[in-house]
Parts: structure tokens; sequence; C-alpha cells
């Protein structure tokens, strides 16, 4: 009797060992369940990565990181302190060990290292959701060299992306622009950014010839800063040239006379100085990079089949990056080329929605990803 009634007990305690067992997987599976829910699996995201800005697309969700492409970094401890906006307002701000840099510089890498740290710190953004895959579309210019074009893809995934897709960033701004790409008809699409200017014919999914310049919003700051030094006497630096160019600079004359008030070093005394800049004077300083522009627009259009020539006389010049926004550009464009010139909506972003199309149909889009032009058929660096 005495032994049966410990089996007894020992039966009941198997038992109820049993079912807290099974409760406790339980509750584990429904854990895991809710953890892969809430986490996804794969992301795929588009990036712009320009001289100035950087623009993150996650799929379905837009453009969700839109940050300055400068990284500042200790030189004593070599410890990145800053990416994005807050580096950017170091910029010609820092004491001697911190250095803030443009990582990107004319469209191609000038620092693998810091892109590298900005990239992961981005894809790490609280404003992108973690995932065990990140899938990346990246902008890249045109005309790039193999060694170039490996030195982007090792860069994302160093960075941490499983899989990289690169495209020529015009075909992305054609695609921004809302043009139908897939037409057997011509677009010339200029895309005026911080570093280069790249201009294509884009015809059937692809680019017919391009041209890459190292003329952009940096150079014409740079033109700025070396005017103002020579001819007014007076130190600035790069973040009040850009103020002077976005404040008053223009292709042509305006209805309104522009003018701004900027302070710096006297280059005689060394002391600090206050001067007007208007913009007539802006105007003449940049007007030798702006022929360039216009020259280089019209040789590409020599290069072009007789045929793509008619269409883009009929379609018109798209224009899109910070360069469009020059008062005027558009108008001095078309009247040194004879075609209209259309500066398309939010010409900033228009690069990061066409890399955002693609990530939304991904598999629409397969023909043009990893698709290059040679920089030795029909496009030409500047």
């Amino acid at each position: 009797m005495f032994l049966t009634s410990d089996v007894q007990i020992l039966v009941f305690r198997s038992s109820v060992f049993f079912k807290c067992l099974v409760k406790v997987n339980s509750l584990i599976l429904y854990s895991l369940f809710f953890i892969l829910t809430i986490m996804n699996f794969k992301k795929i995201v588009g990036i712009d990565l320009g001289t100035d800005t950087i623009q993150v697309y996650l799929k379905g969700a837009g453009i969700v990181i839109d940050e300055a492409s400068i990284v500042a970094f200790n030189n004593r401890t070599n410890r990145i302190i800053a990416v994005g906006t807050e580096a950017k307002k170091m910029m010609s701000r820092t004491p001697t060990h911190i250095t803030a840099l443009h990582p990107v510089a004319h469209g191609i890498l000038a620092d693998f290292d810091m892109a590298k740290e900005m990239i992961q710190r981005l894809l790490k953004n609280k404003s992108l959701p973690w995932s065990w895959v990140t899938e990346v579309v990246l902008g890249v210019p045109t005309n790039l060299t193999e060694v170039e074009r490996k030195s982007f893809e090792d860069l994302v995934q160093e960075a941490g992306a499983g899989k990289v897709y690169l495209v020529e960033q015009p075909l992305l701004a054609a695609l921004g622009s809302g043009l139908d790409i897939y037409q057997p008809t011509a677009y010339l699409v200029v895309d005026m950014g911080a570093g280069t200017t790249d201009m294509a014919i884009v015809a059937m999914n692809g680019i017919v010839v391009s041209r890459r310049l190292k003329v952009g919003g940096n150079y014409l700051n740079n033109e700025i800063i070396k005017a103002v030094r020579e001819e007014l006497k007076l130190h600035i630096g790069e973040p009040t040239a850009e103020e002077i160019r976005i404040a008053v600079a223009s292709a042509i004359p305006q209805s309104e006379r522009l003018e701004i008030t900027v302070r710096g070093r006297d280059v005689s005394t060394g002391l600090p100085k206050e001067i007007i800049v208007k913009d007539a004077q802006v105007r003449i300083w940049i007007a030798r990079s702006l022929k360039f522009v216009t020259e280089s627009i019209k040789d590409l259009i020599e290069e072009t089949p007789a045929e793509l020539v008619g269409d883009v006389y009929k379609n018109g010049i798209y224009m899109c990056g910070g360069g469009s926004l020059l008062r005027g550009i558009d108008s001095l464009i078309e009247k040194e080329i004879g075609v209209s010139v259309r500066v398309v909506e939010d010409p900033l972003r228009c690069v990061a929605r066409g890399a955002g199309m693609i990530t939304d149909h991904l598999e629409m889009y397969h023909q043009i990803l990893n698709t290059f032009s040679s920089p030795g058929f029909g496009g030409k660096k500047g």
C-alpha cells in the first residue's frame, strides 16, 4: 500500500512536471513567433551616396534618412565623433586635432574607411528596422572603371549589406523624374550635384552616351572663395561660400537685385571684416563654369545618334540635383542649346526616388541592375 502511494505521488509529480514543460515550451515558441513577426527577415533599401548628401529609401516607407555626407573624426584617437548633419556643423570650425571631410568627392570614394563607417552608422539608424539580411540598390556615377565599381560594391558589403545592386545615377534620375525609360524614345537627363554633373542620353532602359564633369555645387563654391579673396580681399570658408551661392547666385540676370552680407578675415590686416556681395558679382565669378557645362551638353548631343537627337528636341532636357536650383540655370541652357529645359519636381531627391522605385519593384527593373555604360564607348569624364 505504501509503495502504491509513492508510485502515485511520483506519477502525479511527473505529470505536473511535463505539463509545466509543455507550457514553458509553448511560451518559448510564442516568444519566438512574436520576435520573428516584429523583425524583418530581409529589408531592401536604395541609397543615393552623393558628395554633399546621402539619402536612404526604405522599401515601402519612402526616404527615411536624408543626412549630410560628411564625417568628423579625431586625429589623435582615430575615432569618429560625428556623422551627417552634426558633422556638417563642424566644417571649417574644428580645432587642429578634429577633421571634417567628405568621404565621397567628385562622385568617387575619397576615403574608403570613412565612407564605410558612415554607411554602417546609417544602416543602424533607428529609422531603419532591424533585419537578418539587407539588400542595397546603390546609385553610382556614369563611366566608372571596373576598379571603381568594385570599390563601391565592396564598400556597401563591408558596411553590412548582403547583396548590392549598382545602378548609374542618370537612370535613377530618369526614373525619379517619372520618365518611362522602357519606351523607344530618348531623354536627356542632367544631374547637377555637389561634386559632379552627370549627363546622359537615356533610351530603352539603358544609357546611350554619357558624360561626367567635375563641376558641381562645391566647384562653384571654390570659385566664389577664390574670387572673394582676390577681388574683395577677404578670406572665407566653404560654408560661407555656399551661403553666398544659395542666397544670391544666378546664371542669368534676375528681375530682383540680390545681395548678402558676409564676414571673414581681411587679407591685408588679418582682422575680422564685413562686406556686401551682390548677385551681379557672383554671376561673373561662376559664368565660366556654367559655360563649361553648356558646352559639354552640346558635345554630348553631337555624339548622339541623329534619331535620338530628334527625340531630345521633342522631349526636352530634364534637370535634377541641387545645381538645378541655381536661379536661371534652366533658361541659360535652353538659350544655349535651343531645347526646352524642365527642372523636375523635388530635384534634390530625384535619384533617391528612382532608387526607391527599384527597391519597391525589384523584379520589374532587374534588367537595369548592374549594367553600365563603358568609359571607352560613348562615355567621357570631364
